[in-house]
């Protein structure tokens, strides 16, 4: 089957094929000895909360005793 890759570097990909990845939005996209190969990625909001956390360099220890205050000032 072929696909075709627009003027705005965009690829499209045939039906018959995505049918097999019903619900994927992302691929994670490399290249292989010539080849582009898309795996299907399933993207989770805990991955995006600890991608987050990590880009405010919050430990784990911080998120406990965050917790921690959160509980006494009930």
């Amino acid at each position: 089957m072929l696909a075709k890759l627009t003027s705005k570097n965009r690829l499209t990909l045939p039906k018959t094929i995505l049918s097999d990845f019903g619900g994927t939005e992302y691929f994670d996209v490399s290249g292989e000895n010539g080849c582009i190969v898309l795996t299907p990625v399933r993207i989770t909001h805990a991955g995006a909360v600890r991608a987050k956390l990590a880009e405010l360099g919050l430990s784990e220890k911080d998120m406990a005793d965050a917790v921690a205050w959160a509980r006494e000032a009930e």
